[in-house]
């Protein structure tokens, strides 16, 4: 990766501020980066070639809240946590259901089309986004869409902006849909023999190797069984919710798990679910000094799920890389965190071709380079491969009619 900072920063204050700053760089050819939470794992931060850094920290607002729609209207820097942490303050009984990483900010959700552990059953954020304000690269401001959940009306600019990895327009405002808080959750994990069994058993799965949670210590005093490992969340009225849980039990027979451990009250669905959500910040915790993480991700059709879980694990341990792998079966996504030591380049070297050696297999089983992370600055050779020259060439001829200059978070996705 190329990794270069912008040579200003300007605070984004609202939409005809970030419209002026916009209407500046465009004239002189200045790039534009825009900054949100900076929680990206792939690159889309930097500035390969300078330019200003667009930061939204004061553009942390919920704009408005429609109850009755089951809608609101957010500004970028707003944390999804926050959301609905504000929402079940105020006792509306919503709440917005896609829970990538608990830093991520509404604009970088946006610009990467992320998921969470709840994509099997509330989809990717692309489903969520009503409509968007947006500024271009000449300064014009341009709304996507009006509030109606449903719009036939015109081209889906919505589908085009999210997912664009801020290449096309910066979000200033974004509607988002919200869902009624279900009457009850539960969360059961299952340990297995073997991740095959545990891929096959479930529809929605995270597989991790225990030991990192245990020796993060984030979940204390709870210490995990370090073998694969299903995490189920069941939502609904309590009725159905037991229904499944039972269900999911008669699934799981055939499989034969030595255990299966469901939370009985709210204390119980915290701590098991908890390893999920600490899995990431218990790895940050056991990096020795000079060591890096590399967190990427793939995906694959769901019958190949298992097969390029295993080979990654694999080709990691015989490069003697330190690896944990988590993944949501849901959507076939899995995520693969490589922790080595930047400053051997061996080491760094080795752990750049575990990286592209998973891509490569992702691609060979008809899957994607990423599922949820975005192409960034380290993908761009794998989305060539993924989609071909001429589909390159078409997104190319997007992003030239709406960046003529090509300085909208330049050297992300594609080169020019």
């Amino acid at each position: 990766m190329i990794w270069e900072t912008h040579t200003a920063t300007q605070n984004g204050l609202h939409t005809e501020h970030v419209s002026g700053i916009a209407r500046i760089c465009h004239k002189w050819k200045v790039p534009i980066i825009p900054f949100s939470g900076g929680s990206s794992v792939e690159g889309h931060i930097s500035a390969p070639f300078g330019g200003v850094s667009i930061v939204f920290a004061y553009m942390d607002r919920n704009v408005k809240l429609n109850k009755d729609d089951m809608d609101v209207v957010v500004q970028p820097s707003v944390c999804w946590t926050d959301l609905n942490q504000e929402l079940a303050k105020q006792g509306t009984g919503l709440w917005f259901p896609i829970d990538p990483a608990p830093s991520a900010k509404i604009g970088g959700m946006i610009g990467t089309n992320c998921s969470g552990t709840n994509a099997v059953r509330y989809g990717t954020m692309r489903d969520w986004v009503i409509n968007m304000t947006i500024v271009l690269a000449d300064g014009s401001v341009v709304k996507t869409r009006r509030r109606p959940r449903k719009c036939s009306a015109g081209y889906n600019l919505n589908g085009l902006i999210v997912g664009s990895e801020g290449t096309l327009g910066v979000v200033t405002e974004a509607t988002l849909k919200l869902a009624a808080v279900p009457d009850h959750f539960s969360v059961a994990v299952v340990p297995f023999d073997d991740l095959r069994g545990a891929v096959s058993a479930a529809a929605d799965i995270i597989w991790r190797g225990m030991r990192i949670v245990n020796e993060g210590g984030a979940t204390r005093p709870r210490v995990w069984k370090e073998t694969p490992t299903l995490f189920l969340k069941f939502s609904g009225t309590k009725g159905p919710v037991d229904d499944s849980i039972k269900t999911v039990r008669e699934i799981m027979k055939p499989y034969s798990p030595p255990a299966f451990e469901f939370a009985r009250d709210e204390h119980e669905q915290k701590m098991l679910w908890s390893a999920r959500k600490e899995s990431l910040y218990s790895l940050l915790a056991m990096r020795e000094d000079g060591e890096e993480m590399w967190n990427t991700d793939v995906a694959v059709p769901l019958s190949r799920l298992a097969d390029i879980i295993e080979d990654s694990k694999a080709h990691a341990a015989s490069l003697g890389l330190k690896a944990c792998v988590k993944g949501h079966i849901g959507d076939s996504n899995f995520h693969e965190n490589i922790t080595y030591n930047k400053a051997d380049p061996k080491e760094a070297e080795k752990a750049k071709m575990a990286v592209k050696t998973m891509v490569k297999r992702a691609l060979e089983m008809e899957g994607t380079c990423t599922g949820e992370h975005g192409v960034g600055i380290g993908k761009k050779d794998a989305l060539l491969r993924e989609v071909g020259e001429d589909t390159i060439q078409v997104m190319k001829l997007l992003k030239g009619v709406l960046d003529p200059y090509w300085i909208m978070n330049p050297g992300k996705v594609f080169n020019r």
